[in-house]
């Protein structure tokens, strides 16, 4: 019988985070491989270049000795004859012997490189064999870290069957493919989301008894809980027989909320998606289990965080199905690495449907919301710059290559075709957690460590591109509030030549809840009165071209203008001016420099009456 030994789990989690950081270096020493194979190559076409000058040198030599003997041969030709050619007699010059020595300098220099060709290659093998060792050895780790499934079926049991005795209902759940295997942390991070989904399915998901009877379904609920295996993947499909998800409700419910505006027009995955929203809920009552609006969220933000996601399918009056896909091993997987205005990331390759390639004159014509969708497959894709989801710097569409790579990214019910500035291939890279600062931004699920020992952030497409539809739909939320609110706000007129006041009292008002529009003397309001109607006048006195006084006598002058409140503030403290002011009509006589609480009490006492 083979003997068995007990070992710490944290020991096997160091020892698998010793054997991802292997990985680290041995990537660093396949990267310096690679760097040695370039200069080699670089080594041998110098070699051919040295080689045709040094023959060129040698037929130069040659062509000089025979020049030399023509004219020694023209000039003297008894003497010429007389006396032995230098090649005659076996001797060189000097010009001969060098250009000798540097061809076997050059056969040297080429045995070398052989040499250095010839280590390369032996490196390279010996990195292919300890790759596939390391690879096996994580590979056994991560399976000696993996639990079945079935072990937390019991605890899962109890949920369900607390939660449905609680609201008096009838449910059981049943389980299939319990045995499968997956990472120990990924299983423990899980339990408490999928208990969740399984209250979620007994709280708003199984009907009453009387109810299912009358809808003519069995009495007893059933939820189901399918484990399958994709790829590296670990598929848990929780679904119910209920009633589905009040798709009407969760629409009403966003609106209130002001996620989306009242005549927003979305399918049904995007409408599903706000139940992940923070503070969201569409039950009528709170109880322990429902109408918090905790709970989803942080559902999805936990299978995030693990480098999974979440898919709702649901269908009114025959259930939803909740399908999590969950990475095996939170160690290692397969990434695709890309650049983006100068930066690189690395995208997880079980999120990319394809990759395609378009025409950089054409892309304009895509990436217009009005213009066409790209075709790839039998689908169509809306083309987006990823540059723009990361809030960076678009891509110049006027230079670069010819084709532009589109990464193909399935978000919800809607397809997305993200491009890039450049694909630089898929990488096996070790995933590091980021915090919970980091990670909890949207669309960040991790960081790796590149064979230069660059940090890359590696993100989540589908919850990118559902973040910017949510961007869009809340901006546009946002434009149609203001737009209504814009009307109800006060406006007020701020008159005076330094800029520095101006600034200061448009500050005040704003944060305050007021509009604001600025003059900087009387010329310049007369000229903004005749278009706009302020609800109260922030005036100046000594002010060029028009002042205070003129400016205020002609308002009271005005049949239009007459009955507007007028604030006068102003550095002169003298009873002249004061009297002065009252006598036009001004409301309120202030002194700079004046307190901030003291101007807004009276604004808001003179608004009832201009109202």
């Amino acid at each position: 019988s083979s003997e068995m030994a007990r070992i710490a789990v944290e020991q096997l989690d160091s020892m698998l985070n010793e054997a991802g950081e292997i990985s680290i270096y041995r990537s660093r020493l396949e990267q310096q491989n690679t760097a040695l194979s370039f200069q080699i190559g670089e080594m041998l076409q110098t070699i051919n270049r040295i080689r045709e000058q040094v023959r060129s040198l040698d037929t130069e030599a040659q062509a000089m000795i025979l020049a030399r003997q023509q004219g020694q041969s023209a000039a003297d030709p008894d003497r010429y004859q007389a006396e032995f050619d230098p090649l005659e007699m076996d001797r060189y010059s000097r010009l001969q012997e060098m250009s000798r020595s540097l061809a076997e300098s050059m056969t040297d220099l080429e045995s070398v490189r052989d040499v250095l060709d010839e280590l390369r290659g032996q490196n390279e093998m010996l990195l292919l064999q300890q790759a596939r060792v390391n690879s096996e050895l994580q590979q056994k780790l991560m399976r000696s870290l993996m639990v079945p499934f079935a072990r937390q079926v019991q605890r899962l049991e109890r949920v369900v069957r607390q939660t449905a005795q609680e609201y008096g209902k009838k449910a059981r759940v049943e389980f299939t493919g319990v045995e499968s295997e997956l990472d120990r942390k990924v299983l423990e991070r899980m339990v408490p989301p999928l208990e969740h989904l399984l209250r979620n399915a007994i709280v708003h998901g199984i009907e009453p008894p009387a109810e299912r009877v009358a809808a003519g379904k069995p009495e007893t609920g059933v939820v189901s809980v399918r484990l399958t295996r994709d790829g590296p993947q670990l598929v848990i499909d929780v679904s119910d027989d209920g009633r589905g998800l009040n798709l009407p409700a969760i629409r009403r419910k966003a609106v209130q909320m002001g996620l989306i505006p009242e005549h927003a027009v979305l399918g049904e995955a995007d409408t599903i998606a706000f139940i992940f929203e923070p503070g969201f809920s569409t039950a009528t009552e709170v109880t322990q289990a429902a109408g918090r609006g905790v709970g989803m969220d942080v559902v999805n933000a936990e299978i995030k965080q693990l480098g999974g996601s979440i898919e709702v399918r649901t269908q009114a009056g025959a259930g939803t199905h909740f399908i999590v896909r969950l990475p095996l091993s939170l160690a290692i997987t397969q990434a695709l690495l890309i650049h983006v205005a100068e930066e690189m990331y690395a995208l997880p390759m079980n999120t990319i449907e394809g990759i395609a390639r378009v025409n950089r004159s054409e892309l304009p014509r895509y990436l217009d919301d009005r213009g066409p969708n790209f075709e790839y497959g039998g689908q169509h894709y809306r083309v987006r710059q990823m540059a723009e989801m990361l809030h960076l710097h678009a891509m110049d569409l006027q230079e670069g290559e010819k084709t532009v790579p589109l990464l193909l990214v399935r978000a919800g019910d809607r397809r997305v075709a993200l491009a890039v500035d450049e694909v630089l291939g898929t990488r096996e890279v070790v995933i590091k957690a980021v915090g919970l600062q980091v990670s909890s931004v949207v669309g960040v699920t991790g960081a790796t460590i590149l064979a230069d020992g660059r940090v890359v952030v590696i993100l989540d497409l589908p919850a990118l591109a559902q973040a910017r539809l949510r961007r869009a739909l809340t901006a546009e939320t946002r434009r149609v509030s203001l737009a209504e609110s814009e009307e109800e706000r006060p406006l007020i007129m701020v008159v005076d030549d330094s800029i520095t006041m101006r600034r200061v009292a448009e500050r005040t008002l704003i944060r305050n809840g007021f509009r604001v529009s600025t003059a900087k003397d009387g010329m310049d309001a007369l000229g903004k009165l005749q278009t706009e109607f302020p609800a109260v006048v922030l005036l100046d006195i000594e002010m060029p071209r028009i002042d205070g006084f003129e400016l205020a006598t002609y308002m009271r002058n005005s049949d239009k203008l007459k009955d507007v409140p007028i604030i006068m503030i102003t550095s002169r403290s003298g009873e002249k001016h004061r009297a002065r002011a009252e006598a036009i009509g001004v409301e309120r006589y202030m002194i700079k420099p004046y307190q901030e609480d003291q101007l807004i009490q009276c604004i808001h006492e003179l608004l009832p009456r201009r109202h």
